[in-house]
């Protein structure tokens, strides 16, 4: 499946960083998602417990928060994309990540269990996006106010993905 790189005016210029970070994605984004969750987990699956606690500045999330993050922004951006691809043309709503980073409280959770909800998500999504046709890929909605296709909220996924993870090991570890 190629469905194409998404013009910029698929998406908010807020996600351009993540969309750009996915360019070599594009090509076949559901593979690039099944690599990528492969190598998320290898990556993340050895850190220890003080490292999974781990903040890198005052008021910063710790690792566990940041994957508890990327289950929920990727269920988000999934939503949409289904929604998108059903051709749903109501207008989606944004979220505000910090919010439901505290109030999911995963610092508390154990690491195999966040580890296995992320590997979850991703394959539900890629399911989803299997179970999707050709011609949704291409299709527009609006989320938080700006147009998004759904060939775009995939490229997101991958590219916040990797944003992410880029942090945790620049910053992190």
């Amino acid at each position: 499946m190629n469905p194409g790189c998404p013009e910029a005016t698929e998406y908010a210029p807020f996600y351009a960083g993540y969309v750009a970070k996915a360019q070599a994605a594009a090509a076949d984004p559901l593979a690039a998602l099944e690599t990528q969750l492969g190598e998320t987990l290898a990556f993340l699956k050895p850190l220890t417990a003080v490292q999974q606690s781990h903040r890198y500045a005052e008021g910063k999330w710790s690792i566990k928060q940041v994957l508890h993050h990327l289950s929920d922004a990727e269920r988000v951006f999934s939503y949409r994309a289904m929604r998108i691809a059903r051709n749903d043309k109501t207008p989606l709503p944004s979220f505000d990540e910090n919010a439901y980073v505290v109030a999911a409280e995963a610092d508390g959770l154990e690491w195999s269990a966040l580890l296995s909800e992320f590997e979850s998500v991703r394959q539900s999504t890629l399911q989803m996006l299997r179970n999707s046709p050709e011609a949704a890929w291409t299709r527009l909605g609006v989320a938080s106010g700006n147009p998004i296709s759904v060939r775009a909220l995939v490229l997101i996924m991958y590219g916040h993905v990797a944003h992410h993870l880029g942090i945790v090991r620049e910053r992190y570890l």
